[in-house]
């Protein structure tokens, strides 16, 4: 394990997935949320964004819990993801990656955030937000 340490930031807001099709136009009801990240391929544009904003049409999963990893975070820096993704997967939760320049965030189904977050401070390292967990002294 990684004696590298970090701070998370647990976010209140439920955020979903959204799978739109190739080239699609970013809607409006996607861009009111504390996270909204557009991510497009030539197969598909996916969308991060509030759960509750969504059509109910919408092709999507959720809701998630986004964890921010503080920062801002050096592009130089190695091993964030691998020292993260560890505590989690140990614990057989699955999560959603994706990266800011500033930071990295983590989505976590919202049945799992709690096991997440205690799996993280095990590991040592330290949530804030809702829940305030603590790294073990």
């Amino acid at each position: 394990m990684s004696s590298q340490t970090f701070d998370l930031i647990r976010h209140q807001d439920a955020l979903a997935v959204v799978r739109l099709g190739r080239g699609a136009k970013v809607p409006g009801w996607a861009t009111a949320s504390t996270l909204f990240s557009v991510t497009a391929t030539g197969d598909e544009t996916s969308i991060v964004c509030h759960a509750s904003s969504l059509p109910p049409s919408a092709r999507k999963e959720g809701p998630f819990v986004a964890f921010e990893v503080s920062g801002p975070l050096a592009f130089s820096l190695t091993g964030v993801l691998h020292t993260l993704l560890g505590p989690p997967a140990e614990e057989k939760i699955p999560v959603f990656c994706l990266s800011t320049f500033d930071t990295d965030w983590i989505l976590v189904r919202s049945t799992h955030a709690d096991r997440a977050e205690a799996a993280w401070v095990a590991a040592g390292h330290t949530v804030h937000g809702p829940g305030q967990s603590e790294s073990p002294a």
